[in-house]
């Protein structure tokens, strides 16, 4: 009997079918815009998984990629001509480069291991990534930093044991990174102090040598470095929120430049003259000559067909269930809807139908 009633469940659960309602979306300044880059005239981001580029004040929108691959951290070349970025393109995440106006992406590795672009080499030259291809540990994520020629080529990796990420000098004699990869630290627990939090470390080419950015006592973490001129450019959340502070090579000082106490300041990048980093959704810029931070407003029109309203059906869409009392009918879960059954005899019945809505752990 038991075999039977799942059987019948699975078999109902399949044919029933669901709308999904379309979302709003606000095109004229649109929220979920992450990792940005930016360049003298442009700044990239990902919005949807794809790769777009917009004037440096938001206008002017358009997409660059429009593969069903995730494409991710894109970076400009110094010269703003080339943008490199990291895309799930035939099965595999790797690195690529297109041209900041557009065009075919080229693929510049090729191992079956993530390669996660992170930046350019001072001179434009090479793709500064990450990836755990010699990795052998299976208990956490370590990833080392390697480059490669933007011209293509076989990967060099850096002489060090582990990097996260990572930004160059202006000279390429040092380089500021972040040994360790954030995934069990500060993203998903606000204010960790545990032994994995970030720290940025900076290592001298000439003779290996490694200095550490200062810590408060008790730690915190210090994360997404960037090197602009005599002064190192990260995010902290050694005073509460993660904010935007610089550390001054000569004097040491640390200084706290953005004062926002709610919602962090994330994936910070920059050309040398300006920082952009995401915030509540949107991008924002941090002007380094004013010292002013402000919000860009930024409209994607996209015709994202993960939104387009219509209908699905599957017995995978099943989560939580219960059984009623007597056993005569049971409740699912289905796609965000409450649906009720029969053992035997009767109907299914949609008993919230409401699309607009996720409703779920029925009892």
């Amino acid at each position: 009997m038991k075999k039977y009633f799942y059987k019948k469940l699975v078999l109902i659960l399949a044919l029933i079918a669901l709308p999904l309602s379309t979302l709003s979306i606000d095109t004229q300044d649109t929220v979920l815009l992450t990792q940005p880059a930016i360049s003298n005239t442009h700044i990239a981001f990902v919005y949807a998984n794809d790769l777009w580029v917009a004037d440096s004040d938001g206008t002017d929108v358009r997409r660059l990629t429009s593969d069903e691959g995730v494409e991710s951290n894109p970076a400009f070349s110094p010269d703003g001509m080339l943008i490199a970025f990291s895309a799930q393109y035939q099965g595999n995440t790797d690195v690529y480069i297109i041209p900041a106006e557009g065009g075919i992406p080229k693929r510049l590795t090729w191992h079956p291991a993530p390669d996660i672009v992170r930046g350019f080499s001072p001179d434009g030259k090479a793709v500064l990534f990450i990836s755990n291809r010699y990795n052998f540990q299976t208990s956490w994520p370590f990833f080392q930093l390697f480059t490669v020629s933007a011209e293509g080529g076989f990967p060099e990796s850096l002489k060090l044991p582990y990097g996260y990420k990572a930004s160059y000098s202006p000279d390429g004699s040092r380089l500021a990174y972040v040994p360790l990869a954030e995934e069990l630290s500060f993203p998903q627990w606000k204010h960790y102090r545990g032994g994995a939090v970030a720290k940025i470390w900076i290592y001298k080419f000439s003779d290996h040598s490694v200095e550490q950015i200062p810590q408060p006592e008790g730690r915190c973490n210090d994360t997404d470095p960037m090197w602009i001129g005599n002064k190192i450019y990260f995010l902290s959340d050694r005073n509460g929120e993660f904010n935007l502070f610089s550390y001054d090579l000569k004097n040491k000082d640390i200084k706290k430049l953005t004062q926002y106490d709610e919602f962090p300041v994330m994936k910070a990048s920059t050309n040398g003259k300006k920082i952009v980093f995401e915030r509540e959704g949107y991008i924002h810029t941090y002007d380094i000559e004013s010292g002013q931070a402000s919000k860009l407003t930024i409209g994607v029109a996209a015709d994202l067909q993960e939104v387009w309203p219509r209908y699905v059906k599957g017995f995978q869409y099943i989560r939580n269930a219960s059984i009623s009392p007597s056993g005569v009918r049971a409740v699912f879960e289905f796609r965000g809807e409450i649906v009720t059954f029969p053992a035997e005899k009767g109907d299914p019945r949609n008993i919230s139908n409401t699309p607009g809505a996720h409703e779920r752990s029925p009892v």
